[in-house]
């Protein structure tokens, strides 16, 4: 069998049909189509099942799937480890992070990063947190840059990450060091999608407080939220772990009963994958460089501490 069989079946199933897939493999439709009925002819299933124009796993494909993935990733694995063997210092690195931490971390960090690796690609990926280890389970990123998941994953704590609320300067909450989630019952709430981690934390503050947000919209742009606020359209709700304008906006760091609303930022790895020492290299370094340089720390004195996560190495300074 051909390994490039399964990368073009696991290519579809994750582009969710085969027009995507096509232009990520950068290869016509009929060719990928061709490609995936070879495949589904040599191993004697039907992997799809074609509704229309769209496309969906049958349960024989989302079985082969997974295993596909642990084909493919121990392939790589041992690429990357006949690479480390070689001595070598050069490589693609594939990294996954939040849009926000990429503006206000990677942004300057990548300038010194490349000075100091230059044989390193480093490719990058955007998403939300969730979806973030998700890639990162499936092998799609190296390295993800997000809120610490699940205990089969390993990382280094990098920084704590606080929901803010953003605030025009004359609004009656803009002069406080804290404002508790209760406060912001009845407020018209700018707020990110549910697939932020930033959100997540705010729902499950606002469940236990029996808080009903009065939410007026939902966006994928932090900054937007933050332009609305400006501009009086209501309270904007993000992580610490962005770039804001200062001119006529408050910062505010969110409680809920004096406990500060939040988390941690980690980088992280599976620990059942194979990772290149260039990897290793790149989480020290990134680990030295939010030891000096990360967003929000302005505001561990006006908010009580983030506690670490229990089991997380941390490499950020004490609050």
């Amino acid at each position: 069998m051909d390994l490039r069989h399964f990368r073009y079946f696991v290519t579809v199933a994750d582009a969710g049909g085969v027009s995507r897939a096509a232009q990520r493999l950068r290869m016509t439709q009929p060719a990928l189509s061709r490609q995936i009925r070879d495949l589904e002819r040599e191993l004697g299933v039907r992997l799809f099942d074609r509704l229309g124009r769209r496309i969906v796993l049958t349960a024989e494909g989302e079985d082969l799937l997974s295993r596909c993935r642990d084909l493919l990733g121990g392939v790589e694995s041992l690429a990357a480890r006949a690479e480390a063997l070689r001595g070598g210092e050069s490589g693609v690195l594939r990294v996954g992070a939040t849009p926000q931490t990429l503006e206000s971390v990677f942004a300057a960090f990548l300038t010194r990063y490349r000075r100091r690796r230059p044989g390193v690609e480093v490719h990058l990926t955007e998403d939300g947190g969730p979806v973030l280890l998700h890639r990162l389970e499936s092998g799609q990123v190296h390295l993800a840059v997000t809120a610490p998941g699940g205990a089969s994953l390993s990382g280094r704590l990098l920084f704590p990450a606080r929901v803010l609320v953003v605030a025009p300067a004359s609004h009656r909450l803009a002069r406080r060091r804290t404002v508790d989630v209760a406060d912001l019952a009845g407020e018209r709430l700018l707020v990110l999608r549910r697939d932020f981690g930033s959100r997540q934390w705010f729902d499950a503050a606002c469940q236990v407080a029996h808080v009903r947000p009065q939410i007026v919209l939902e966006s994928a742009a932090p900054h937007t939220l933050v332009a609305l606020a400006a501009a009086g359209h209501g309270l904007a709700l993000v992580p610490s772990n962005l770039r804001f304008p200062r001119a006529g906006l408050r910062l505010v760091p969110v409680v809920q009963d004096g406990k500060s609303l939040g988390g941690w930022i980690a980088v992280q790895w599976d620990p059942r994958r194979f990772l290149p020492a260039y990897a290793q290299d790149f989480v020290a370094d990134i680990a030295a460089y939010t030891r000096r340089f990360y967003p929000g720390r302005e505001f561990e004195r006006s908010a009580p501490p983030l506690p670490r996560p229990p089991g997380w190495e941390s490499t950020a300074p004490a609050q």
